[in-house]
């Protein structure tokens, strides 16, 4: 856990209650939000962490913190009606709305089969080795114990098997990394404002700010075991995609 000092949304940690909490609040409006936020973008990243996957028809991944299921549903529409998508989240808010969307098609005709848990990413409920692939998808940041976070990632899935990690970083070079300040210090907190939840929007930015760049997260996926790591940067150095195969 996160020493409880720390927890306030302005240093851009929160305690893990604090976090399911958080985002049992904005549920409602997450999509709206991140659609307005990301200019619509955030689909096309997951579908590049789709690509770095690798995954094929037939295949069994595990999507952890999925939200309200975009990469899941990206997934299961390259998995195919043979494979399965386990989408794994701890907030029960979230998991609605993506069942809902679910319900709804989202992730298209001839896609696999898309389950909903609720779990915590700190302590999977599934047996070592049983996927071929683990993703996470913009929460990552958000473990309470990354190393315990990416540790879990790396037992579920088989050797050989692939683990994915898409998430937002800072970007280091003008005019973007000005640009980037701009937007998260300044719009993003007025956004949450907007949607009647300015302490969300407000730990946002400032849990990518403490979060790890791209080369330390690579070295703490090394530490846990996990190989042949690369990463790719886009969105001008904002998104990073990390894919590591399991040793």
């Amino acid at each position: 856990m996160v020493d409880p000092v720390l927890t306030d949304p302005a240093s851009g940690t929160l305690a893990e209650p604090q976090v399911r909490a958080m985002f049992d609040r904005v549920a409602g409006g997450y999509d709206r939000l991140n659609s307005v936020m990301t200019a619509g973008l955030h689909h096309r990243w997951r579908e590049r962490a789709v690509d770095l996957a690798q995954v094929g028809p037939g295949d069994r991944v595990l999507d952890v913190a999925t939200g309200t299921g975009d990469l899941a549903f990206a997934l299961a529409r390259r998995v195919g009606p043979d494979g399965l998508v386990v989408a794994a989240d701890f907030s029960e808010q979230m998991l609605q709305i993506a069942r809902r969307k679910a319900q709804a098609g989202a992730a298209g005709p001839d896609s696999g089969i898309v389950r909903f848990e609720q779990a915590n990413a700190l302590l999977l409920p599934h047996a070592n080795d049983e996927f071929d692939v683990a993703t996470v998808g913009f929460g990552v940041r958000n473990f309470a114990d990354l190393d315990q976070g990416l540790r879990e990632l790396a037992r579920v899935v088989h050797p050989g098997g692939r683990v994915v990690v898409l998430e937002m970083t800072t970007p280091q070079r003008l005019p973007l990394s000005a640009f980037f300040r701009l937007w998260f210090d300044t719009v993003v907190p007025v956004l949450g404002r907007l949607a009647g939840d300015a302490g969300a929007y407000t730990y946002l930015p400032n849990s990518v700010r403490r979060f790890p760049g791209p080369q330390e997260l690579a070295s703490r996926m090394a530490g846990v075991g996990l190989g042949e790591i690369r990463y790719v940067l886009t969105a001008g150095g904002i998104i990073a995609l990390h894919v590591a195969t399991v040793a």
